[in-house]
């Protein structure tokens, strides 16, 4: 039976035009699921359903969600975090880790970075945020200043500097946020060499909880802004009145960095 499957672009490049023909045509594809985003049940023989494919280095996890939570897409993860995504995809208990990132032109051993959700007020309005801060300092590889290159290799990304808090900060194309099954698992950028799909940024190795009031307030506006700043700029909150404080410091000090990105699943 024919299923109400999207196959994107890059979920055929990846599994081949023989084996999304099948999925579509419902040989392999499951009529009744839970959706990897919200959990709910879905049935791709009524309900429009993504095919949403992890990517390691040697193996690839397809996963179905309905298509109003998470677009068909293709997120490439590297191998060792690909356990974890298969964990948080089936529900099973991930092995805590360090959250890592490899950013852009830094030594991928270097880029270890905490995240931290919180509701941010702006114009009089709650954004859900992410703060982004690594655990030291960033540098460029080859260097031997000792320096910290987080922010500027940010900019060159395309995160504006921030001096202070009175707007939203702009959209970042070709970056999102993705939350699957109400937990953050990934911040996504273009991929590189041409690559049409997106590949994780930051990854979790376990997927965070977020608060009901940041998840109904990224699914309002469909957008989560993203705050960054060198290590020992935010530090680990307590209140989002103090992670608040923190980030108008960081601002003031011309240490803060941001960029607004669509929101990925519920």
């Amino acid at each position: 039976m024919p299923r109400l499957l999207d196959v994107s672009t890059d979920v055929r490049a990846e599994i081949g035009d023989e084996e999304a023909d099948r999925l579509l045509a419902g040989d392999n594809a499951p009529g009744s699921y839970d959706c990897t985003s919200c959990r709910t049940p879905g049935d791709s023989g009524q309900d429009r359903t993504s095919t949403v494919l992890f990517v390691g280095d040697e193996t690839a996890v397809l996963a179905f969600a309905h298509a109003t939570c998470l677009p068909s897409q293709v997120v490439q993860v590297a191998e060792d975090q690909l356990q974890g995504a298969v964990r948080s995809l089936t529900g099973a208990d991930a092995p805590a880790a360090p959250e890592a990132a490899e950013i852009p032109g830094a030594a991928p051993a270097q880029a270890v970075l905490g995240v931290t959700s919180g509701l941010v007020l702006i114009a009089g309005e709650l954004h859900p945020a992410l703060v982004v801060e690594p655990t030291g300092p960033i540098s460029r590889p080859g260097t031997e200043s000792g320096g910290d290159d987080f922010l500027p290799l940010l900019i060159e990304q395309g995160f504006m500097p921030v001096t202070g808090l009175n707007e939203a900060p702009r959209a970042l194309d070709g970056w999102s946020v993705l939350l699957a099954m109400g937990q953050l698992h990934a911040v996504l950028q273009p991929g590189t060499g041409g690559a049409p799909s997106q590949v994780a940024w930051w990854q979790a190795h376990q997927p965070l909880l977020v608060t009901e009031s940041w998840r109904a307030a990224a699914n309002k506006t469909h957008t989560v802004l993203v705050f960054a700043a060198p290590a020992g700029s935010i530090g680990r909150q307590a209140r989002e009145d103090l992670l608040r404080d923190a980030l108008d410091k960081a601002a003031a000090n011309g240490r803060l960095v941001a960029a607004a990105m669509p929101l990925a699943g519920t």
